[in-house]
């Protein structure tokens, strides 16, 4: 049988806490739990991670990490901004469908929890990954002439409004149609809010 590394340990230990915290909350979520879940004492579980604060710390970073990594791909392609709102928005609503866990932590534990993302994920810190990606795109597009100058964190939040908010929608289940069927209208909509004057 292959032997698992210590980083694979970790990553497994990441996933079945991001299913347990994102589907019964963090505070209701113990450490014994998430060990069950994946057949380990918890004394080895501490041993990567040396309490519950600190693994759900590691999982938004990794969580920001995972969408940074898919939005550089996008800020690198030599497209309009148009189409890259088109992909970013495509990226968040499909890894909200196949990950939901994902985007349901990041809502209803980041977001939702702030006193646990203290002493060390304050502010932006644990998702500065993901906002930089953001902020490239809004600075390429200003700079391209295709996005009206604003305030950053104006734009910023006027595109995870729309997006978190379908989100939320979806995962109350009260759109009545697959969240991937949302991609045009949304894309169009944050485009028409955020384009130049000149456009």
């Amino acid at each position: 049988m292959a032997r698992v590394s210590k980083e694979e340990r970790k990553k497994a230990i990441m996933h079945h806490a991001l299913i347990l915290f994102s589907r019964e909350g963090f505070y209701t979520t113990t450490i014994p739990d998430i060990a069950k879940s994946i057949g380990m004492s918890v004394g080895n579980l501490y041993n990567y991670f040396k309490s519950k604060e600190a693994l759900a710390k590691e999982i938004i970073k990794y969580i920001s990490a995972y969408l940074s990594e898919r939005l550089r791909g996008i800020n690198e392609e030599d497209i309009s901004s148009e189409e890259k709102i088109h992909k970013i928005v495509s990226v968040y609503f499909h890894t909200a469908a196949e990950k939901p866990e994902m985007i349901e932590y990041f809502l209803r534990i980041y977001l939702s929890n702030r006193e646990i993302f203290q002493n060390g994920c304050e502010g932006m810190i644990c998702v500065s990954d993901f906002v930089t990606e953001i902020m490239i795109f809004f600075e390429d597009g200003v700079r391209k002439g295709e996005l009206r100058d604003q305030d950053f964190f104006s734009a910023f939040g006027l595109f995870m409004g729309y997006l978190g908010g379908m989100v939320f929608l979806f995962g109350e289940e009260i759109l009545p149609k697959p969240l991937e069927a949302y991609i045009d209208d949304i894309s169009r909509n944050i485009y028409r809010a955020l384009k130049s004057d000149e456009n």
